[in-house]
Parts: C-alpha cells; structure tokens; sequence
C-alpha cells in the first residue's frame, strides 16, 4: 500500500462516555501523520457514526472508549455500519480490557489500541490495515 495515500479517518465517542481526552490526542496525532480526520465528538449513536462514515467517505471509524460497555456499543456500531453499506474499517481504543479483544476482533474490528497504545503503533497499524478509498 502507498504509504503516501491520504487515509481518512472518522473518530468518535459513543453514548455518554465524555472522557474525550484520548480521542482528540488521537485526532490530532494522526493528523500530524498526514492522515484527514474528521472528529464527531461526543455523545454520538452507533447510527450517527454509520451515517457520518457514508456521508464522509472515510477509510476507518475510530472509537475511543472510557466506559465499561464497549463490546455491546462496539456490537451496535458494526450493525449499524453494514446497514449503512459503509466500507470503512473499524479501530477501537481507549479503557479496553485484554480479554476482550478477542471478542472485539470478532465482532469485525480490524485493530484494538489498549491503554498505552504508541503514537507510531497508531500510526503504523492503520497505515498497513486500512484500505484507501480510490
């Protein structure tokens, strides 16, 4: 894959969760790295972000989660997203337990960013997972 491609990144926070703090820093970061990003913010619905990764054409959806009802809102999103016909892919970060990656993975999520996750790791990972829109 080009890594010269412009990736174009969604990222959101879903439900109540309003600790946003990770969300932005990951916007911006990959931002930096050249990537486009467009940040719904918070308090959004799985639909919500299934319709904004259509209408906004995007190559990933990234979640941040800081709640314990990831897996569940995750589920939702991955519904909401096939029913969108959307073709992005999806990374989730933020408060996620390593036993539930696996669950995560299985759900159709091409990448889980833990608590310490690396800039460069970020980075990297989508740069080689994430198909570019042509």
């Amino acid at each position: 894959m080009d890594s010269e491609t412009k990736r174009k990144v969604l990222i959101a926070k879903m439900g109540p969760d309003v600790h946003d703090a990770g969300a932005t820093i990951v916007a911006q970061i990959l931002r930096d790295a050249g990537m486009e990003v467009v940040y719904l913010g918070l308090f959004n619905t799985a639909d919500g972000i299934a319709r904004a990764s259509v209408d906004e054409d995007v190559d990933v959806v990234g979640v941040s989660f800081h709640d314990a009802n990831y897996v569940k809102r995750t589920a939702d999103l991955m519904s909401s997203l096939k029913a969108a016909n959307s073709k992005a892919r999806v990374v989730v970060g933020g408060l996620i337990m390593k036993q539930d990656v696996a669950k995560l993975r299985g759900l159709g999520v091409v990448e889980v960013f833990l608590p310490g996750a690396k800039d460069d790791a970020i980075i990297s990972s989508i740069k080689k997972n994430v198909s570019v829109s042509s």
